[in-house]
């Protein structure tokens, strides 16, 4: 098997964005009613040939729990188009279930906030939000039941999407993020049953982070999360890292040059790590990071290629005491990670 070179031992500066490849594809906003467990997969005519996907979400946002059933979105509210931050401000903090349509690049500052029964869509290959982010909830107005698909995210002031304040049920799926200050994707403050499916994560150091802070214990017993078939692509650490939580799923997912390190279990969270495929990692699975306290980790049927040992420790609650779910063999992941992830790729 060919390789590409070894990753450096110090990761490489921030480089300006450069555009994000196009994918072509077909878009279709879902409108089904509640999600009782995923959707069967299938092979979507507007996608390349052999791409599986699904129109619903699976792993954790499927789950019925905390007086949700599955997650649905906007599903049942009307649809909006927006074109500027000013409109999609006003719809994300509309109340009650809205399908938004974000349609070209909106420029915006800081976080935007998004209460509860939304679905943000991007419309066709050229969605995106540019200089600032999507927070999920506030402190008094819950970010439950969300759905963020097929959005290029670049340039945030902050982070690109923030999953925080006890949001529940989230779905993010199909997006292309890049870029920005703090963290690409965090998952935090008591957050539950969330999802994160086919997206690629570039240009960037920071990727995902799941819990606050080594102080904030809250944390424990939630922030359950499914991550798959994600491609992080050169970003150098937290694919994710996590604290407190269990399970965190984490499968089928494509690591290629991550600098620093790949995936790190901190504060004892339980993370459930199968069939990645890990390439030029040297360090590919972390128990205990930095100041952390060590977390658990279990791994089973991963691909590392040109890359380090994994550490792992103790045992971790199964996913499918959950949900049901198929992993992919590992070494059809980059074909079909690469394939797949990002916009225009949405299945109906």
């Amino acid at each position: 098997m060919t390789t590409t070179p070894t990753v450096p031992a110090t990761p490489p500066r921030r480089v300006p964005r450069r555009t994000a490849l196009l994918l072509a594809g077909v878009l279709a906003i879902p409108l089904g009613g509640g999600v009782a467990a995923p959707a069967a997969a299938r092979v979507d005519a507007g996608n390349s040939p052999g791409v599986t996907c699904t129109g619903a979400p699976d792993g954790f946002a499927s789950v019925n729990a905390l007086g949700q059933n599955g997650t649905t979105g906007g599903a049942g509210g009307p649809t909006v188009t927006v074109t500027t931050a000013a409109q999609l401000a006003s719809a994300a903090g509309q109340a009650g279930p809205l399908i938004i349509r974000v349609s070209g690049r909106i420029q915006v500052s800081d976080m935007i906030t998004v209460v509860a029964n939304k679905s943000i869509i991007g419309v066709g290959t050229t969605a995106e939000i540019t200089g600032g982010g999507l927070q999920l909830g506030s402190t008094t107005r819950p970010g439950n039941n969300v759905i963020i698909r097929n959005i290029r995210f670049t340039d945030a002031e902050d982070d690109s999407i923030s999953v925080t304040n006890k949001a529940h049920h989230v779905w993010i799926d199909h997006n292309d993020l890049s870029d920005g200050y703090d963290g690409l994707l965090d998952i935090k403050r008591e957050s539950d049953f969330v999802t994160v499916s086919w997206n690629r994560f570039h240009q960037h150091s920071k990727a995902s982070l799941v819990g606050h802070s080594d102080n904030y214990p809250a944390d424990r017993g939630k922030l359950r999360v499914t991550y798959h078939h994600n491609f992080f692509d050169g970003t150098d650490q937290r694919h994710p890292r996590v604290r407190f939580a269990e399970p965190v799923h984490i499968y089928n997912n494509y690591y290629r040059n991550n600098a620093l390190y790949g995936i790190a279990s901190t504060e004892d969270a339980g993370l459930m790590v199968e069939g990645n495929y890990f390439e030029n990692v040297a360090h590919p699975i972390h128990v205990g990071y930095a100041d952390s306290a060590p977390g658990r980790v279990v791994e089973r049927n991963n691909l590392y290629v040109n890359s380090g040992t994994p550490e792992t420790a103790g045992t971790v609650v199964e996913p499918r005491t959950y949900y049901p779910y198929t992993v992919d063999s590992p070494a059809s992941v980059p074909a079909t990670v690469t394939a797949g992830v990002g916009v225009g790729r949405v299945c109906p």
